[in-house]
């Protein structure tokens, strides 16, 4: 909180307040309102482009300042109050004044789960929201994805086109009301309505049938998780063969019968985001929900439709001695972006769905689920969308406006206004046209409410990504960041660090600055700069980008690379091409790969796990559910002149006798201990103690854990991600913050000049 003008808030007697951060839609303005009637104050109380325009006027201004931050309501976000005096205007009693219009610096926040008190009234017979399934409040509802524009007004969302009936308007404009200027506001006389009644679904999923709903961010696809049966006809339908569903609970005390929950991360699954929480399983669903893995994606009801679906299955459908949870997954054909055009829904989900319902109230910006997991206590993102999206990131200081275009998977957009970086919802990859879209859509949106224009575009330094060409594209002035370098980046902006600072990444795919293909990388990082300090030793990948897809090519070149390639027919005797393998690998001009990600898909492949991928991921997900206590084989790596060679390892892991759990083990412990020791090296060479730790293998909880631990034994300061995730969801920001660093000092430089 600042304070100007030389005057001390007490002997000031009519003060103005500005108001940033997210206070906008979240009943901020009644709140003030109510505070000022608290310490009968005159002025008044009104949104303007930079967040909340506060004049008051009275003895106990001071008292309503201290207490101004301290009862806020629960989804405001106060990042900074400025106070100014602007002398005595006499003024009787306080009042809401009309929104002000300019150029928006302020933010909309993000959806928020059904709040308790509209949960009661969902199911009071005596409320006029009684069983209304788009009740929402100030403290609840629809956010980001309804909103077209700033400032966050009805004009300016999805609600628009619905005119309040005279009991919802009396509420709009009470001041002492809970949805006093609630911009979703609606009950059953006029609002929004489903296509189909709530028994009619219930019945449906409890009939062992598959329905879409038309959820917040975009349609889901749902039905009955303890039904073998319905769960292969859904994963045949939308043919997703091995890539694990999350599964939708209706209460907290349901949670414990399907996985078994921390108390954190019991207070993640109730938290206002409500996302997917990874949890350890108790294997009492079907099957086929998470195919060999530990871990199930659990989330408890997110929107009001949710509450009334489980409340309906409940009463006409129970179960005896056990709770209802069912497969909520995002309605994408094809892996293109998730739905939200009701026509487009009814078409496309013809073929999936036995029951599509909608509804008329649009969605504006779709946003996936978020997914999170706790791990050695911190929460640590694996997609960051709904609920979480579009808070900002701080960043360590004012930088200028940037766009920053991410990478080809699990894309974002980011764009920094001042001190603020907004990194945008989980679009997903951009190799569908569909894909692109969304992300073009994406970019123009959050250009638009955000009231930017850019002065550089960031980009992959890959020449041939659709996000490159993108940049390309713009007319913009472009900054090229290397992949593995903006994952460090990425920790490093969330943690207010320009450097120095090492970087450990270990990752899957990133085009190198010499052309390569790297993926297990040291870096020494300092500003807009950094250097290549080792790499994972290179390995072969026979059919190129086919080797990512199918591990057991991974662990032919291992037993190549150990001069055992004449036993790679009869080691891989189920795949056709395993007979013609080792001649492809005796020749000249095989791609190779320093990819920490390949490394999991060789043990995978020598140790008959996953010999073909059905999901990028899975043969190390797969491995680390096997995991119970990491082992490490102590000469189980070699480091020559800053290259990492697990070749001692492996060469264990390719005599076969070793079976998959102990492979598993091995792996994990041997891994993690070799980059501690590869880090602390670096540390010891270069002074420097401080190490980011990034990149799409840091999402395995167990090596992260263990490089984390093995760090702060060696004396080490390790950077986790925190606010958003390892993986290349997290590209952007670390594109943004190498960019605005690179700008501020060509900016001081030409400053001294």
């Amino acid at each position: 909180m600042t304070m100007d003008g030389g005057t001390s808030a007490p002997e000031v007697r009519r003060l103005r307040l500005h108001v940033r951060g997210a206070v906008q839609g979240v009943g901020f303005r009644p709140y003030v309102y109510g505070l000022a009637t608290r310490y009968r104050l005159g002025g008044f109380v009104a949104n303007d482009p930079h967040g909340v325009i506060i004049e008051v006027e009275g003895e106990r201004a001071a008292d309503f300042i201290t207490a101004l931050p301290l009862e806020k309501p629960p989804l405001a976000r106060i990042d900074d109050i400025s106070v100014h005096p602007v002398g005595t205007l006499a003024s009787e009693g306080f009042c809401i004044r009309a929104s002000e219009q300019g150029r928006v610096s302020t933010r909309i926040v993000a959806d928020a789960a059904t709040c308790k008190e509209c949960l009661r009234e969902l199911f009071d017979p005596s409320s006029r929201f009684h069983r209304y399934p788009f009740i929402n409040c100030t403290h609840c509802g629809p956010r980001y994805t309804i909103a077209e524009r700033l400032p966050y007004d009805r004009s300016a969302t999805a609600m628009k086109g619905f005119a309040m009936c005279r009991a919802c308007a009396d509420d709009y404009a009470n001041p002492d009301s809970r949805r006093f200027h609630a911009e979703a506001i609606a009950c059953p006389a006029c609002g929004p309505r489903l296509s189909h009644e709530i028994a009619d679904i219930a019945a449906a999923i409890a009939g062992g049938r598959i329905v879409a709903i038309k959820g917040l961010g975009g349609y889901q696809l749902l039905c009955d998780a303890r039904d073998s049966e319905v769960v292969r006809r859904l994963r045949q339908r939308k043919q997703r063969d091995q890539k694990p569903f999350a599964v939708m609970v209706g209460s907290v005390d349901a949670v414990a019968d399907i996985a078994d929950a921390e108390t954190a991360e019991l207070a993640l699954l109730e938290s206002s985001p409500r996302p997917i929480v990874l949890l350890r399983s108790r294997d009492r669903l079907a099957p086929a929900i998470a195919p060999e893995l530990s871990r199930l994606g659990v989330m408890l009801s997110v929107a009001p439709l949710h509450h009334l679906i489980f409340a309906a299955l409940n009463a006409a459908h129970a179960r005896a001695g056990k709770s209802w949870a069912i497969v909520a997954t995002s309605a994408n054909p094809g892996g293109e972006p998730l739905l939200i055009d009701n026509r487009q829904a009814e078409r496309r989900l013809a073929g999936i769905a036995d029951l599509v319902v909608t509804h008329d109230r649009d969605i504006v910006t779709r946003a996936d689920d978020s997914v999170v997991a706790m791990v050695a206590g911190r929460t640590q993102f694996i997609r960051r969308a709904r609920g979480y999206v579009p808070e900002p990131v701080r960043l360590a200081r004012s930088v200028p406006p940037i766009l920053a275009v991410g990478g080809a998977l699990k894309a974002t957009v980011t764009v920094t206004r001042g001190n603020e970086a907004f990194v945008s919802q989980h679009i997903g990859d951009l190799d569908t046209a569909a894909g692109v879209r969304f992300f073009e859509e994406t970019v123009d949106h959050l250009l638009s409410t955000l009231d930017i224009e850019p002065v550089v575009v960031a980009h992959d330094l890959h020449p041939n990504m659709a996000s490159t060409r993108f940049a390309e594209a713009s007319g913009k002035r472009l900054i090229a960041v290397q992949h593995h370098h903006a994952h460090a980046a990425s920790v490093m902006a969330e943690r207010g660090i320009a450097g120095p600072a090492l970087a450990l990444v270990l990752d899957g795919f990133g085009y190198g600055s010499d052309g390569g293909n790297w993926g297990g990388e040291l870096l020494a990082c300092d500003g807009a700069t950094f250097r290549r300090l080792g790499h994972l030793a290179p390995m072969k990948m026979p059919g190129g980008d086919r080797a990512a897809r199918e591990p057991w090519r991974m662990g032919a070149s291992v037993l190549h690379g150990l001069g055992r390639g004449d036993a790679i027919a009869t080691r891989f005797d189920a795949q056709p091409q395993a007979s013609r393998l080792g001649a492809v690998l005796d020749q000249p001009g095989v791609p190779t790969t320093t990819s920490a990600g390949r490394l999991f898909d060789a043990a995978a492949g020598l140790l008959g796990l996953c010999p073909v991928q059905s999901y990028e991921g899975e043969a190390a997900m797969k491995l680390e559910a096997l995991v119970r206590t990491p082992r490490i084989a102590q000469d189980g790596w070699v480091i020559e002149r800053g290259v990492l060679s697990l070749a001692p390892l492996f060469a264990r892991l390719a005599t076969g006798t070793i079976d998959p759990v102990e492979g598993a083990e091995l792996l994990h412990g041997t891994l993690a201990a070799a980059c501690v020791d590869w880090i602390g090296r670096a540390a010891r060479a270069t002074g420097i103690s401080t190490v980011a730790l990034s990149g799409g293998c840091f999402l395995n909880a167990i090596l992260s854990r263990e490089i984390e631990r093995g760090c702060i034994a060696a004396g080490l300061s390790p950077l986790l991600p925190r606010q958003m995730p390892p993986n290349d969801g997290g590209l952007s920001l670390g594109q943004a913050w190498i960019a605005a660093l690179g700008l501020l000092e060509q900016q001081d430089l030409e400053g001294t000049a």
